[in-house]
């Protein structure tokens, strides 16, 4: 923008043989303009010479009585406007030898304000902004795109740029305008469907929306941005200007270190999944939500006391619906507004970095809800979602499914993928309902869906999308995981791109979690006829990198808590959930626990209330939190529960077929030949001299009993350990005569 005073003679007047104000400017234009439909309102606003050195400053200012011209840098009068259309369009004319700078004097019913005018500035995007963006650079997205607190020709305001290709007109809309998309209509740039527009003077917490008219000219409902930063608390709807959160990170060592701490399959994981608007609540204030500050003084310490090296996140990506529990977001990039700002969102993480615990996040770019103000029918058209129903809306859930084969859609997730990872330092993502993206098919009759080009019902546009996401993520942030839920036999899941897998880290393990809970649902004496559904699971445990989840599906919908799935009496529930637990942990995969479960939470989860702490009051829920604590602390100091997690030469079955006795055995094995033995009876009968096979001799130490009576047990064990005898039994040279206690889980070291 060149800006220069302007001459003082004539400002303001038509001198012989101009043209008038009024009749400078097309008449159409003019309308469109008043009714906010112009694709091109710089075009018409703003300063425009409409001869040699004589300058008509048009402005659309509804509801103003009088409207003067100011000089740009002084309070001084340098001409007047004239209404020109009765909606408020004026025009001021002046003479000037160079492109005019000033300010606009307003004065209507709300009183006196001075303003710097939009349409008086250039575009606000560089030639490299838009190659960026004509490119769909995926780094560019929350760089360029959203509401950014900027100065540009010496004034401060905020520049708004949004995808918009197919939109007629774009307005940027909210409590500074009255909500009147006539007031700051967009500059298009048609080339790369975007439109943008830098209003000076709005600051860093002002609500907005974009107001979109289609190509049919019709008003769309008004929508959030989807690349803002911050967003109201819901039910409010707005998007908020924040920009980019300009943060001073103090976790230097733990990103660094993060970065080169080696392959993450030998590391012991253990995840605490987490849905923090009902892990705790404050009931003696309304029972409101914590803060994201509290979280970190709060969930925080309590995590690392209980030994979990992670807390996964269910969604805090900005979403309308508490029931939905985050998993219908519309503002991918803002953390939810209703724990705090994205400040205190960073104060969370670096509290968590500092306490030497990852901070995972759970992702959802399967699919995202048909709320008004979010991304459906962005436009006017389908924009981020697929046209064709059988493409583009989920049956079972209702909801649109983003069009991943579209480039722009394809780099607005991939950026947004990164962007938690890259610019909030978090240490993974799970990524929901993968199955739902790699099935053109998923949960649909034969003839709701398209089958891709081969005639096959693989999402080749979604797996081209997984595979590069996992790149990007990896690249972006190094030493971060990325893990799918992913239900099916799909191959690859977690193999590397490069040998043709999806690239994610880790799986969940679904055919273990509903194979063992089938289990240890059942009563005692009917588990010799379900012994396989323990066993089977170690055919498949090492085709990908898994993890064990008893997540928060697992205590929902009717299906009660973790406890309620336990038969028998109270002690039998509660030893049948101790050797369960046990079990998992010595179990080759790496854990993740829902919250409550480690306590035995006796409720189902409800996402409107806190978890039940009171319990922690009764010993058998004390004793089982102080197991998971336990199990937490053996397994990060026993290698060998963890360091070939992934790898069959980890495991050996030492007793696998005692169905009738509901007994198993195993070895674990580390990296450095480390040894650990378990033993499991899933009964509630004592099992003596029961002799198993050890693979070398020495003495077994007891690292692991699940019927100790710290725990709530009937301590009943091997007096903390055993010597191997040169006795044969199973297949091997030495042997060990256990005391197995009922419905316990015991594990020993070999020292």
């Amino acid at each position: 923008m060149t800006q220069a005073h302007t001459s003082q003679s004539d400002s303001g007047l038509t001198q012989a043989g101009e043209r008038s104000p009024a009749d400078a400017v097309e008449r159409g234009a003019v309308d469109a303009i008043v009714s906010a439909s112009h694709g091109d309102p710089f075009a018409v606003l703003g300063p425009h010479e409409v001869s040699p050195g004589v300058w008509d400053i048009r402005v659309m200012q509804p509801n103003a009585e009088q409207i003067d011209l100011l000089d740009f840098y002084e309070d001084r009068l340098i001409g007047q406007f004239e209404q020109v259309h009765r909606a408020s369009f004026f025009v001021a004319r002046i003479h000037s030898d160079v492109r005019p700078g000033y300010r606009l004097k307003i004065r209507d019913g709300g009183g006196e304000r001075v303003i710097n005018d939009p349409y008086l500035f250039g575009s606000s995007l560089s030639h490299d902004d838009i190659a960026a963006i004509a490119h769909s650079n995926d780094t560019a997205f929350y760089f360029i795109f959203g509401a950014h607190p900027i100065t540009l020709g010496g004034v401060w305001g905020t520049r708004f740029v949004v995808w918009a290709p197919s939109a007629m007109s774009v307005s940027v809309v909210g409590d500074f305008n009255a909500w009147d998309g006539r007031c700051h209509p967009m500059r298009g740039l048609i080339e790369v469907g975007v439109w943008e527009l830098f209003i000076p003077g709005i600051a860093q917490g002002t609500k907005y929306k974009f107001e979109i008219k289609g190509q049919g000219g019709q008003t769309l409902p008004l929508k959030a941005d989807p690349v803002a930063f911050a967003a109201q608390h819901p039910p409010e709807t707005a998007s908020v200007i924040h920009g980019l959160p300009k943060i001073e990170w103090h976790d230097g060592d733990w990103i660094a270190n993060r970065a080169v701490g080696g392959d993450d399959r030998k590391k012991p994981i253990s995840i605490y999944e987490c849905h923090v608007g009902s892990w705790q609540r404050v009931p003696e204030e309304g029972n409101r939500f914590l803060t994201y500050k509290e979280m970190g003084e709060r969930l925080v310490p309590y995590v690392r006391d209980m030994g979990f090296t992670h807390i996964e996140l269910l969604p805090i990506t900005e979403f309308p619906y508490d029931g939905s529990w985050g998993y219908q977001p519309v503002s991918l990039f803002a953390p939810t507004s209703r724990f705090g700002t994205p400040e205190d969102f960073v104060a969370f993480v670096e509290a968590a970095h500092a306490a030497g615990i990852g901070l995972i996040l759970d992702w959802v770019p399967a699919h995202f809800p048909i709320d008004a103000h979010g991304l459906a029918k962005f436009d006017g058209t389908h924009l981020y979602e697929h046209a064709d129903p059988r493409q583009g809306f989920h049956q079972d859930w209702g909801t649109y499914i983003y069009n991943v084969g579209r480039k722009e859609v394809s780099a607005f997730l991939i950026a947004n993928a990164r962007f938690w990872l890259d610019y909030y330092h978090l240490d993974g993502l799970r990524v929901d309902a993968v199955a739902s993206m790699l099935y053109l098919d998923y949960s649909r009759k034969s003839n709701e869906w398209v089958p891709n080009q081969y005639g096959g019902n693989e999402n080749l546009e979604a797996i081209a999308f997984l595979r590069r996401m996992n790149e990007v993520a990896y690249q972006a942030a190094p030493g971060v995981i990325t893990v799918a839920e992913e239900s099916t036999a799909w191959p690859g899941v977690s193999q590397p791109t490069y040998n043709g897998g999806l690239g994610f880290g880790f799986k969940w393990n679904m055919g273990w979690m509903h194979d063992t809970l089938h289990y240890i649902g059942n009563d005692p004496i009917h588990r010799r006829h379900h012994h396989s559904e323990l066993t089977f699971g170690l055919l498949y445990a090492f085709s990908e990198n898994f993890i064990l989840p008893i997540s928060h599906d697992e205590v929902v919908h009717g299906k009660g808590s973790l406890l309620d799935r336990m038969p028998g009496d109270e002690w039998q529930r509660f030893a049948n959930l101790r050797a369960y637990l046990g079990f998992m942990w010595t179990h080759p995969g790496k854990k993740l626990l829902f919250m409550g479960c480690e306590f035995a939470q006796a409720k189902e989860w409800n996402y409107n209330q806190s978890l039940d702490w009171h319990l922690l009051d009764q010993p058998n829920h004390k004793g089982v939190q102080s197991l998971v604590r336990d199990l937490n602390a053996t397994y990060r100091a026993t290698p060998a529960l963890y360091e070939r997690d992934c790898e069959a030469s980890g495991f050996q079955w030492l007793v696998g077929g005692d169905a009738d006795n509901s007994v198993l055995a195993f070895a674990r094995y580390g990296d450095d030949a480390s040894l650990a033995v378990v033993a499991c009876n899933f009964t509630p009968v004592p099992r003596s001299n029961y002799r198993i096979g050890v693979p070398r001799a020495g003495f077994y130490r007891e690292i692991l009993n699940t019927d100790a009576e710290v725990y709530g047990g009937a301590n009943m064990g091997n007096l903390g350990g055993i010597e191997a005898e040169a006795i044969p039994s199973h297949g091997e040279d030495y042997s060990i005569a256990l005391t197995l206690p009922p419905l316990a889980t015991i594990a020993f070291a070999r020292s």
